[in-house]
């Protein structure tokens, strides 16, 4: 308040009115009697200040598999990977009511949907290694990101039938649990790793960790995984009932969960174009690539269809089948004469356009 009154003074100065400032006091008291201490706070600290005065309701205790929610996370370490130092991602999925990470994709490079449709698979997946938890959830709730809002996720969950809820911007309190979970696995495990980008250095000699002394991915990789398995067996977090575990408040909870078979789940990380392409003696044609393998001997000429998968296994829970292709037979039906054809019209048959009245000169000669 004391700067704001001598910008006041000092404004009236130049006006060449000084009289027409109140004192320091009667503008405090003035500032007390019109704005809320919400407010006040909030011109002191800024949004965030502001928001610890609001009043947030508080959603009913649910059971498990009743909702999950799902972020992207800047890893703040910098970590090896192909002599070059870069900061990792992690996508994870955790339920609300028992607090169980149910799924995890880590990526060494800004996510997509890749990530959130492998970190997806293996949530749902109670197979090894990824189980007890698992299940379809009744709803997912995200952000608006368009990762997850992208429309191969929308049909690989609407597959299942589980509605996707997208939240209001610039709102991380509607999906405080995940965003909870991102706070503490950086204050729990991230700041004591080599190649804490936030760690306090003086600002003349700052020097970045060499890549020498960094942790390699896969092993990055690893000690984030043994964390998200000691969180979800050995953590006692907040919110749970009766000081239980994650795993303990799981166990307890006597909630059916909604199977899905493994076949179902063989191309859920995948995604699929929806075209028919048909085996050539070069293989299957996929975005300038041929991709071939030995089950295509002797199937030249046939139509499958085709999806592929776009995440690297390797430093994920994501397990989609093995190769980047997945294929399913499509039947090839007779074309009908009335059936108009996908490929171009030849060149002969193209419309033409209509051609002009030569002019008088062109008459003469």
């Amino acid at each position: 308040m004391s700067a704001v009154h001598r910008e006041l003074v000092a404004e009236a100065a130049a006006a060449g009115d000084p009289g027409a400032v109140p004192s320091l006091r009667t503008l405090q008291r003035a500032v007390r009697r019109d704005l809320s201490v919400g407010e006040r706070a909030g011109l002191k600290g800024g949004e965030a200040a502001r928001r610890r005065y609001d009043v947030y309701g508080k959603r009913p205790p649910t059971h498990r598999n009743a909702c999950w929610e799902g972020d992207h996370k800047r890893i703040p370490v910098r970590v090896a990977l192909d002599g070059a130092a870069v900061c990792p991602w992690v996508t994870w999925f955790i339920d609300v009511a028992s607090k169980v990470i149910v799924g995890v994709a880590v990526t060494p490079h800004q996510p997509a949907r890749d990530a959130v449709l492998a970190a997806l698979r293996s949530g749902i997946s109670q197979a090894a290694p990824y189980g007890p938890f698992g299940g379809l959830p009744g709803r997912v709730r995200v952000d608006r990101g368009k990762d997850f809002l992208s429309g191969a996720v929308a049909r690989a969950l609407g597959g299942f039938a589980v509605p996707v809820h997208d939240l209001p911007a610039y709102k991380p309190y509607r999906k405080g649990t995940v965003e909870a979970l991102n706070s503490a696995v950086e204050q729990m495990l991230l700041v004591s790793l080599p190649g804490y980008t936030r760690r306090a250095r003086p600002a003349q000699a700052y020097r970045p960790d060499p890549v020498e002394d960094l942790l390699s991915y896969p092993d990055f990789v690893k000690v984030l995984l043994d964390w998200v398995a000691w969180w979800n067996t050995e953590h006692h977090p907040a919110g749970v009932l009766d000081g239980m575990t994650p795993r303990e408040a799981w166990e307890a909870d006597p909630t059916p969960i909604e199977d899905v078979p493994e076949e179902q789940l063989a191309f859920f990380a995948m995604e699929d174009d929806g075209r028919v392409r048909k085996i050539t003696t070069n293989g299957v044609a996929w975005r300038r690539r041929a991709y071939i393998a030995d089950w295509m001997a002797g199937n030249v000429g046939t139509r499958y269809g085709c999806a592929i998968c776009r995440i690297s296994t390797e430093g994920s829970r994501s397990s989609p089948p093995t190769g980047l292709f997945g294929t399913w037979a499509a039947p090839t039906l007779p074309r009908r004469r009335h059936q108009r054809s996908a490929a171009p019209c030849p060149r002969s048959v193209r419309a033409r356009p209509a051609l002009s009245k030569p002019t008088s000169k062109q008459r003469r000669s």
